[in-house]
């Protein structure tokens, strides 16, 4: 079952529960799914969905954290249950762990030494982890091995 299918049985589901922030999370993701698929003027792959997803998490992370510092708990609030709605439609996190096995194996294929190469390594890494680790933990143990 592919993200659209999936994302169309949950709605059904969400819509019978009366369950208001998924479905309308859903709503959210499938509207930015479609709007993917008109930009790229071709069906999204799974890589496309798992693009967008990622996108749509980001940016309510990154609105957590301004709701956060604003103590805006209201909002922060209401973004954590959206956060957890999409964060169940994301592939299995890798552990930290699997994460610098990762990074010391690209280091390694890279021939990367010095901080100076820390584009290369990020370049080569962030599509062997894409939508499994975050970028953020990725590019601090990246620095931590280089340097």
């Amino acid at each position: 079952m592919n993200l659209l299918e999936r994302l169309n049985q949950d709605m059904k589901n969400a819509m019978k529960n009366k369950e208001k922030v998924k479905l309308s999370v859903i709503r959210m993701v499938k509207s930015s799914l479609q709007n993917e698929q008109i930009k790229l003027g071709r069906e999204l792959t799974d890589d496309d969905s798992l693009t967008v997803l990622n996108r749509e998490l980001k940016q309510r992370k990154d609105s957590l954290h301004e709701f956060e510092q604003a103590n805006r708990e209201d909002l922060a609030s209401k973004l954590r249950d959206e956060i957890a709605v999409l964060e169940a439609y994301m592939p299995e996190q890798l552990s930290e762990e699997e994460v610098s096995k990762i990074v010391q194996d690209t280091i390694s294929e890279v021939g990367a030494t010095t901080k100076v190469d820390m584009g290369k390594v990020m370049g080569a890494i962030m599509p062997k982890v894409k939508g499994k680790a975050d970028g953020g933990l990725v590019n601090r143990l990246v620095q931590q091995h280089l340097s």
